[in-house]
């Protein structure tokens, strides 16, 4: 029997189909649903579900006990792209919510902590091409710089207080399930609607900016795999690189083409092209192969076959 797991944040983009999942391996009734606002109605049908303020430490400790809470998975995150226009509040919620759960396991309240990180904490004097586990990082975003200092409190708290912490650095990540939520990386998702709703797209990023990105099938099973495996594998506590395929908006328009042959794609870069500009353009994730046995499943044709088969039901 599993005991049970608090999900902060289980609306969002990775929330709402990790969610699903952990209840379909553990049992509805084991996963306790939480976030600021209700979900969807498959997520709130499917187990119990908490309202509930990231940044609000008794409130979270009040679920803690009351549902006698095993480990916790910390989804709730203002993203890239929204944080660059909030950042005060970005920061405040990347953070404190953090904080908030750390502190529950170094009071030994709940024993393990997934929290994610992200590609964002690398920067524009990065190595772009395999960018290492251990490089340079400098983020230019909030988000990004939120990321970085929550890895090393992470590991903090783990060498200073024995925190069974976990974590890893998403790359942008592509789900026909739920719409993504202010990332940088959000056209990897939005072109495939519009490749089906009327067969043309217009890019923010440019035709040949090359980012790291996962089908969010391989990002759920690299989560729950982290998690599941003995802690004397995980060697890094502050966040394992995760890598799977790299690709530019040209190449996913190309992809897309082998089954919509007239999908047109046009490009008008905004804001978040320097953002994407800073980031690497492919991961090497050595480390989370050889410890706890990460490899991802799906490549870009792949992705694309399995997003226009589902958003075209």
């Amino acid at each position: 029997m599993h005991k049970p797991i608090l999900i902060i944040g289980a609306c969002g983009q990775i929330g709402t189909e990790l969610t699903i999942e952990l209840r379909n391996k553990y049992g509805s009734d084991k996963v306790i649903a939480s976030d600021i606002r209700e979900g969807s109605e498959a997520l709130m049908k499917s187990g119990p579900f908490e309202l509930l303020d990231a940044t609000n430490y008794a409130a979270i400790e009040d679920v803690v006990m009351h549902y006698e809470i095993d480990e916790v998975y910390l989804m709730a995150a203002m993203l890239s792209a929204t944080a660059e226009k909030f950042p005060m509040r970005a920061w405040n919620l990347n953070m404190n919510s953090l904080f908030n759960v750390l502190n529950l396991a170094k009071d030994r309240k709940i024993s393990k902590v997934f929290w994610p990180s992200s590609i964002a904490v690398f920067g524009p004097n990065t190595p772009k091409e395999n960018t290492p586990q251990n490089t340079i990082m400098e983020p230019s975003t909030v988000y990004g710089i939120s990321k970085q200092s929550g890895e090393r409190w992470c590991e903090y708290y783990f060498k200073k207080y024995g925190v069974d912490v976990r974590s890893v650095r998403y790359p942008g990540l592509i789900s026909w399930k739920t719409m993504p939520g202010g990332g940088t990386t959000d056209y990897a998702v939005e072109i495939y609607h519009k490749a089906l709703e009327n067969g043309a797209y217009e890019c923010f990023l440019a035709e040949n900016t090359k980012l790291p990105m996962m089908y969010m099938d391989d990002a759920i099973r690299a989560t729950i795999g982290l998690m599941e495996s003995p802690a004397e594998h995980i060697k890094v506590r502050s966040s394992y690189n995760l890598g799977s395929m790299s690709f530019t908006p040209e190449a996913i328009a190309e992809s897309i083409q082998k089954h919509i042959p007239g999908f047109q794609i046009s490009y008008a870069p905004d804001f978040r092209q320097e953002i994407a500009d800073s980031w690497p353009s492919s991961i090497d994730d050595r480390e989370a192969r050889e410890q706890w046995g990460w490899e991802p499943k799906f490549d870009l044709d792949q992705t694309t076959a399995d997003m226009l088969k589902n958003l075209g039901k």
